[in-house]
């Protein structure tokens, strides 16, 4: 309302951008769950959160990209105010699990590599129980809109739609806050604590090993 239109050209690169990322993430993480799904030695517990994250990737392209390429063809969304709702929705739900699924995993190797023998090895129920949770907890915060807790609007490229910035009422502004600091901020700051410890302590044991190495004249 505010804005000219883009130059179609934009249009143009963007939807081959995202056709081309769409058509490379469906088919890398379409693999690995294939992978995952039919090696039995794979089934770790530490692969099934590996495995979450790339299905939550899958889904998101699977979902996002061909309405997105669709719509870049015609420049504006094409789908109509439910679909658009649905699919802003469905960003959001795959974008808040694969965050929180990378945490998980960080939060698995800080287990292994920082704790090391002292730590307590997660179980397949275990596992289980987390992507779960990853899931519930991601449905909880992306269905709000659709029940009027901030809103989900077509965004400024008119070729795909997301949570409303703009709009400055209390509701969406506390969605906006509040969402953000659970589905991103938090998750953000747990993984760098996590790997801030993990590379700390990778970088005590080859200090440990180097010194190892001269006791016992290794050369390497």
């Amino acid at each position: 309302y505010q804005f000219p239109p883009m130059n179609p050209l934009w249009h143009g690169l963007l939807g081959l951008v995202i056709g081309v990322l769409g058509f490379v993430s469906i088919a890398g993480n379409g693999m690995v769950v294939y992978i995952f799904t039919t090696t039995k030695t794979l089934k770790t517990p530490s692969n099934i959160l590996v495995v979450n994250l790339a299905f939550s990737d899958f889904c998101m392209m699977l979902f996002m990209a061909p309405p997105m390429v669709v719509n870049c063809y015609y420049e504006t969304w094409v789908f109509g105010p439910l679909a658009c709702q649905l699919y802003a929705c469905a960003g959001s739900l795959f974008g808040c699990a694969s965050i929180w699924t990378m945490t998980m995993i960080a939060f698995d190797r800080y287990n292994v590599i920082v704790k090391g023998i002292a730590a307590k090895p997660m179980t397949i129920n275990g596992a289980l129980l987390r992507v779960l949770g990853i899931w519930a907890f991601s449905l909880s915060w992306t269905i709000a809109p659709l029940f009027g807790w901030g809103r989900y609007v077509p965004e400024g490229n008119m070729t795909a739609c997301g949570t409303d910035y703009f709009d400055k009422t209390w509701a969406n502004r506390s969605y906006i806050l509040f969402y953000s600091i659970a589905c991103y901020y938090m998750p953000l700051f747990l993984i760098i604590y996590s790997y801030f410890f993990i590379v700390q302590a990778v970088a005590a044991h080859e200090k440990a090993m180097r010194e190892q190495a001269k006791k016992m004249n290794v050369a390497s």
